[in-house]
């Protein structure tokens, strides 16, 4: 068998691409390219879809942290408590403004941040934060309302990061409908990605998206009237929202896709391996994630699987507070856990348009470890 990518965004099927390409049609005939219809009605859709009241579309997944973590008030030299082992996003969003990241470790089994290791952080900072960002990793969904409940106990904002998480739920909730404001990105790796750059801020309260709406346009109270500090320009164009709600019709049944591949992944059983993620509503099945003994071990299985023809990652190799540039990390930390993850883990091809035969091969290379 010839190499199956660890992802390939030139597989979109040909009834897809037709949609696509009609949207696109569609946008450049009517001659309104920015902040027009079809970005109007994805925010309202998306909001619709997830369960709040109002999501507000910025330029990318950075912008949305960055004005979301603006708008529930963080300012120069707050302090922003996040995890270190999602790719630094919240920690180059937070010193955009000026804030300070601090860490917390993350739960052994999943990866992700808990109200255990969210409180453990706490007594460890010099003051309180003014916002924790709870990223829901690899597409799982984080019990973020627990965190929240301590969270507001302390008068912390709280914000989701639900870049690779769209369509997973907990208790009949979706994830982006738990804190005060949440955020994604429509990068194309993404579950619901466009074919550019593209993000949202999403929130149930009236004055965080009305503070979102002014920040992503220069900080405007009107035209050509500045109001709010730290307004930049983060518009998501007419043509990525119409592709992006052409996409997301499409959501859930490629979610459900990527499930039934993790779960043929799961009844492989490679020994010595343990799957970080697992198949439930909880997991949207962004990616598929398994950690090794240790890290002689992942080279190991990687390079079994690369023999096979099979391509691999790691997400992410390198913790926030391990990164060269000091400013994403003023205050030394022990994280343990984040940093034996980030030299065992590795994840394994996953999206909607692997072939079965594909899925089987990997599936076989999995059991023969």
């Amino acid at each position: 068998m010839s190499t199956i990518p660890f992802n390939d965004l030139s597989r979109t099927p040909p009834e897809l691409l037709s949609e696509i390409e009609d949207a696109v049609g569609s946008v450049v005939r009517s001659g309104w390219f920015v902040m027009g219809p079809q970005h109007a009605a994805l925010e309202q859709e998306l909001a619709a879809y997830l369960g709040v009241s109002s999501a507000v579309l910025v330029g990318n997944g950075t912008d949305a942290l960055e004005l979301a973590l603006c708008a529930v008030g963080v300012k120069a030299g707050d302090l922003v408590l996040t995890t270190a082992n999602s790719g630094a996003y919240t920690s180059v969003a937070s010193r955009l403004l000026s804030a300070r990241p601090v860490f917390a470790d993350v739960a052994a089994d999943t990866l992700l941040m808990t109200a255990e290791t969210f409180e453990r952080a706490l007594v460890s900072l010099p003051k309180t934060p003014a916002a924790v960002v709870v990223t829901h990793l690899y597409g799982m969904l984080a019990n973020v309302a627990e965190i929240a409940a301590l969270a507001r106990q302390h008068g912390i904002a709280v914000v989701e990061d639900c870049a690779q998480a769209l369509g997973s739920r907990r208790g009949g909730r979706l994830a982006g409908s738990f804190g005060d404001v949440a955020t994604t990105s429509f990068y194309p790796t993404k579950n619901l990605g466009a074919l550019g750059d593209g993000g949202a801020v999403l929130t149930s309260r009236p004055e965080v998206a009305d503070r979102v709406r002014q920040l992503r346009q220069y900080g405007w109270s009107g035209k050509y009237t500045i109001e709010r500090a730290h307004g930049k320009n983060s518009r998501m164009d007419e043509l990525q929202a119409a592709i992006v709600r052409v996409k997301m019709s499409h959501l859930d049944r490629w979610n459900e896709r990527r499930r039934a591949i993790h779960t043929a992944y799961e009844e492989a059983r490679p020994t010595g391996l343990r799957f970080v993620t697992s198949v439930s509503p909880a997991y949207n099945g962004h990616l598929a994630v398994v950690q090794a003994s240790d890290a002689a071990a992942r080279e190991v299985a990687r390079d079994t699987l690369r023999s096979a023809g099979i391509a691999t990652d790691v997400h992410y190799p390198v913790p926030d507070h391990l990164q060269p540039l000091k400013e994403l990390h003023e205050f030394d930390v022990s994280l343990p856990v984040t940093e034996r993850a980030a030299q065992t883990i590795f994840s394994l091809p996953l999206f909607p348009e692997l072939s079965d035969e594909e899925v089987a091969h990997v599936s076989a290379a999995l059991g023969s470890l």
